[in-house]
Parts: structure tokens; C-alpha cells; sequence
């Protein structure tokens, strides 16, 4: 598009023009103008960045691994940071010109200590499976590669002979690893045999209890004293109970394991001071990894803090594991840390654990069975199985369609298996976020059985596949979609997101008239086939 045409259609104009000086809202001014200045060269771009505000504005989120982040943090990322290479950590880089990242690293990291009560952070980790390797290895390197080290009177690994090395490397592959199974609750970083942890380690775990769906601590504690893990690693994705960390650290120590904790999922309810004491991971595991969107409400990206025992190995997370950092991420981090600092982040870490509970009543007070029988985080469990005769799959897409967006999930020992599964996983981060509260709960708990009570596998066509479609196809009346799809749209049109950016101004411009759909269209089908 020439420049001239641009300037005619202008988003930020349009803002301008149209609002109240006193009323424009920086953020929402960013926004627009980001917008112009991406279409200038990738109208698609700038078209796909449109659309998905319209989804989001368009289905209620429920996913426990997402949330909104403010727009100051969203900002934080799009800046010229993005250009700079900074890899080190700050002031011990391996490029000139790295004043600026080393302060922004330097106050992510001092805000991160702060927030959680740690001993050292380090937040260069571009996602918590990265935080979790640079973890992994900086606990082999401090318990394993650092003693053989000194054994051979080096301290750098680049001196070592080869025959030297190989035997080191020998002693550094295949310690044994145990961490809660993946249909537990476990995270696929946790041992799965897909993921490189599964590689890097001999790895063991440890399961829930097949009646209560509880981790049983004794049960742990006697899995332990079998394998004798090098690691114990405590954490979830899809687990719905606290953990007493302090109880996990004694069953470390005594079969002198390094107990590492991954509170990704959960560590806005840390930093909120919802998990506390006995319940906080931090002043109780040795290394303690996590993401930094999720509960915690930052920019997508991951985080480790540790004990002054491992901080020089985690700092050289690059080069061990990790690339450059992106220093724009890691200043959207700094952004986020300082916003959970605030007295209000700890009122909203409340309300999540507040609505998951209530969530979980309510969809237990019509029928639906919830495994442990509620929730003490963010997380609920359905079993669609039990309850409706219907896969995760299927359970997932029907909802979808109807604006709920969530999805779907292996629960304990899972008799579907991993790919169509027996459960959903459902959060409450994200409709907190946006102030929902037990009313919207209660409908929107209404909203899921209404429609999964109504919804049927599907008969399989002549000559299909019976077992891909009786659990991957489904069947529901189209009026059930409507009804349903009407409600979702009136909570959020009471709760829109992010109500800062008006879509009115986008549409107003040949561009949004190309981009946005027609008004009172229907948002794109995700049903699953």
C-alpha cells in the first residue's frame, strides 16, 4: 500500500480524530499504530493480529496455560530490543554494546527475587521447557561434571582429554530421574518418553492414587527409596491439589536426591502468596523452574530461581542449552514482576483459586464428575467420559464452537489415551483477569453441560473408520450451538478483552473493512472431524 493511500487510512487518525484528547489511551494508541506501521509491509500480518483480537473477543478462555497479559507488557516486547545479541548474562557478555540489556536483566532479575523470596534468578529462559534444561543441567553440572572436574585439577571441561571426557560424559547421562507421570499430572519435560528429558535421563515417576486421584506423599516417599533419583522433581500441568513441598524436600534429602520444582502452571499463586509456607516451592527445592505467562501474567517466556549452590551454572544457561536472549522479552518479564509486586496481584491471585473452586462446584452440582473432587489452584478436571460418554476431543470441539475455549486432557490412568482423551482441562487466569466471578462461573458451568448433555458421538459414515469416528466426530443440534453461543457472547460483551482498543476505529478504515468479518457473523467452526 503507497504511502499516501496509508496516511488516508490511517488507524491512529481515525483514533485521533475521533476521541477526546483526555480520553485516548496510550496503549490502545500503540496498538493502533502498530497496526499501521505492520500493513505497510504485511498487510497479512497486521489482518491475522486483528482476527485473533476478534477470537479472543469472541470465546470465553479457559485454557489454564494462557492468560492476558497488560498491554504494557505486550508493549515491552515490541521494541528495539529485538535487535540486539546479548548472549552472557549481565555484565559478563560476549558482545559490546550490552549497557541496556545487562539493566533490564539486571532489574528482571532483582524484581524476580523480590516477587518470589529466591536466593538467585534468572530469567533469560525463552520457555519452561527451555528453564527446564538449563535446570536439568545446571544440577549435573554442579553435582556431577564440577566434582569429576576437580577430580582431573581442571575447572573448564575444554582441556580434558578425550578419553577423560567420554568416561565424564559417561557419568553425566542416564541419572535417574523421578517425576509425577504424565497422565498424573506430570508435564511432557517431566520424563515423557517423546521429550528429550526422557533422553537425557533415566527417568522414573511416580503416580497418583487410582481411587482418590491424590498424590499420596507416602506413596512417594516409598518410590523414591526404590529408585534413588538424582533428581526429584515435583510440579504439574494438569494436577489440581497443592503439594507440601516441605514434606518433598525430607524425601529428597533423605535418598539424597536434588529436589527440583517446576511451578510453572502455578507460580502466579506463589508470587500472589496463595501458596505459602509448607506450599511455597521456593525456600524448599534446590532449583525451581516456571514459565512467566500463565497465573504469573507476563509475556510468554520462562524463569529459573535456585539456591546460591547453582547459580553460576544456571547463569551460563548460554551456553549450555540456551541461545542469545531476547532482551524485549526480558523486559516485558521486568514489566509483569513489577506489576505482581503490587497489592492488587495478590487480590487477583486470590480470585483465580476463588473461581476455580467455584468452577468446579458448580459443574459438579450438575453431574459432572471432577477427579479429587475440586481444586486448591487454577485448575479443574472433567471426565467427559464418565460423565457424558464423549472424548476430550469431541468435548473440546463441540465447546469451541459454542465460544468456550479450553481443551482437552488425559486424566489418571486414562483408558482413551493421550491423543482423544477422557477429560477436559479447564483455568480460571484468564476470565478472572477479565473480573468474572461466581455468577459468570455458574453460567458458564451451565453453558458446558447444557451442551455436552446434548452432545453425541457421531454415527460413522459408510465404509469411515468406527474408532476415529466414534471418538474424534460428534453430533449436537444446531440449536444447542445457537442458544449456547448466545450466552458466551453476552458474558463477553460484558467482559470484553482488553476494552481499551476499540474495533469500531479498525473497521471504520478500508482495511478493517477487508480484515474484520461482516457484523453478527459467526466465528470460525473448530469443530472436530
Amino acid at each position: 500500500m503507497a504511502q499516501s493511500s496509508l496516511n488516508d487510512d490511517s488507524i491512529v487518525l481515525r483514533y485521533i480524530d475521533s476521541t477526546p484528547r483526555e480520553e485516548i489511551h496510550p496503549g490502545a494508541l500503540a496498538f493502533y499504530a502498530s497496526l499501521d506501521e505492520i500493513r505497510r509491509n504485511s498487510p497479512d500480518v497486521a489482518a491475522s493480529i486483528v482476527r485473533e483480537l476478534v477470537s479472543q473477543r469472541s470465546n470465553v478462555k479457559l485454557i489454564a496455560s494462557e492468560n492476558y497479559s497488560s498491554l504494557a507488557t505486550q508493549l515491552a516486547q515490541g521494541n528495539l530490543f529485538t535487535d540486539k545479541y546479548a548472549e552472557g548474562y549481565p555484565h559478563h557478555r560476549f558482545y559490546a554494546g550490552c549497557e541496556n540489556v545487562d539493566d533490564i536483566e539486571d532489574e528482571a532479575c532483582a524484581l524476580a527475587l523480590e516477587l518470589f523470596g529466591a536466593e538467585h534468578a534468572y530469567v533469560q529462559p525463552h520457555s519452561g521447557a527451555d528453564a527446564n534444561l538449563v535446570a536439568f543441567l545446571a544440577i549435573l553440572g554442579v553435582t556431577v561434571e564440577s566434582p569429576a572436574l576437580e577430580r582431573l585439577g581442571v575447572k573448564s571441561p575444554v582441556p580434558v582429554p578425550g578419553e577423560d571426557w567420554s568416561k565424564l560424559r559417561e557419568e553425566l547421562q542416564g541419572r535417574r530421574l523421578l517425576a509425577m507421570d504424565f497422565f498424573s499430572g506430570g508435564h511432557l519435560s517431566h520424563g515423557y518418553r517423546f521429550n528429550l528429558s526422557s533422553r537425557l535421563f533415566d527417568a522414573y515417576t511416580y503416580t497418583v492414587d487410582r481411587e482418590t486421584k491424590l498424590l499420596d506423599l507416602d506413596a512417594v516417599r516409598a518410590r523414591a527409596q526404590e529408585v534413588k533419583p538424582h533428581i526429584l522433581l515435583a510440579g504439574y500441568s494438569s494436577y489440581t491439589r497443592a503439594i507440601d513441598f516441605a514434606r518433598v524436600r525430607e524425601i529428597a534429602d533423605e535418598v539424597g536426591a536434588v529436589l527440583m520444582v517446576d511451578m510453572a502452571h502455578f507460580s502466579g499463586l506463589v508470587a500472589g502468596k496463595v501458596f505459602t509456607g509448607d506450599f511455597d516451592p521456593v525456600p524448599h527445592a534446590h532449583v525451581v523452574s516456571s514459565t512467566t505467562h500463565k497465573t504469573l501474567r507476563g509475556p510468554r517466556g520462562g524463569l529459573v530461581l535456585c539456591k546460591e549452590q547453582f547459580a553460576d551454572a544456571v547463569d551460563k544457561g548460554c551456553p549450555t542449552v540456551l541461545g542469545g536472549p531476547l532482551p524485549q522479552v526480558i523486559a516485558a518479564k521486568a514489566v509483569s514482576f513489577r506489576e505482581a509486586l503490587q497489592p492488587a496481584f495478590s487480590e487477583y491471585a486470590h480470585r483465580i483459586v476463588e473461581n476455580a473452586r467455584t468452577l468446579a462446584e458448580e459443574l459438579q452440582s450438575r453431574g459432572m464428575a471432577v477427579p479429587t473432587g475440586g481444586t486448591d489452584n487454577h485448575i479443574v478436571l472433567a471426565d467427559v467420559d464418565t460423565t457424558y460418554g464423549l472424548t476430550g476431543w469431541q468435548a473440546e470441539g463441540v465447546l469451541r464452537e459454542c465460544g468456550l475455549t479450553l481443551n482437552r486432557n488425559v486424566l489418571p490412568f486414562d483408558p482413551i489415551g493421550p491423543w482423544y482423551t477422557s477429560g477436559l482441562r479447564l483455568g480460571t487466569s484468564a476470565i478472572t483477569t477479565l473480573g468474572m466471578g461466581a455468577e459468570e462461573i455458574a453460567e458458564i458451568a451451565d453453558v458446558i453441560h447444557a451442551v455436552l448433555s446434548q452432545t453425541e458421538a457421531a454415527t460413522p459414515a459408510a465404509g469411515e473408520d468406527e474408532r476415529k469416528a466414534k471418538k474424534g466426530r460428534y453430533e449436537v443440534p444446531t440449536s444447542v450451538i445457537e442458544t449456547a453461543r448466545a450466552r458466551t457472547r453476552d458474558l463477553l460483551d460484558r467482559y470484553p478483552v482488553y476494552p481499551e482498543i476499540d474495533l469500531g476505529v479498525i473497521s471504520s478504515t478500508d482495511f478493517g473493512r477487508q480484515t474484520l468479518p461482516e457484523q453478527g457473523s459467526a466465528a470460525p467452526s473448530a469443530v472436530a472431524s
